[in-house]
């Protein structure tokens, strides 16, 4: 891959693993403030409701694996593409399921963070 397509593949994988994690840290580094996040159930999340749903153990990730993740870098935005397959509690009810998933990433200020995702939920 070419230019930055293969680095924010990457730098997606590392923000599953620190949603599972709960890596607020990391979290907070790689998630841009105005985050609009769109899950396969139509709900929206903020950053800050994204981070404090997981804090608080309404959501918790149990796992997020991508597979056939692709990029188009578009300069200082790359567009991912994939499926994932999602292991979550959410509300004390656990739940797995595939999504296929639209996520950027934008480059503010000599660093890369998703700014949107946006996933749909596939058949079972």
């Amino acid at each position: 891959m070419a230019g930055n397509e293969r680095a924010i593949i990457d730098l997606d994988r590392k923000r599953m693993r620190a949603m599972v994690a709960k890596d607020v840290e990391t979290l907070e580094s790689l998630l841009a403030d105005d985050l609009i996040y769109t899950h396969s159930s139509a709900r929206l999340d903020t950053k800050r409701s994204l981070i404090q749903g997981m804090v608080s153990g309404t959501t918790v990730y149990t796992g997020v694996k991508p597979s056939d993740v692709k990029a188009q870098d578009l300069g200082d935005t790359v567009v991912l593409t994939g499926i994932a397959h999602i292991e979550v509690v959410s509300n004390g009810t656990p739940n797995a399921f595939g999504v296929r998933f639209t996520d950027v990433y934008t480059r503010r200020d000599d660093r890369w963070q998703m700014v949107t995702w946006q996933s749909t939920r596939l058949p079972a």
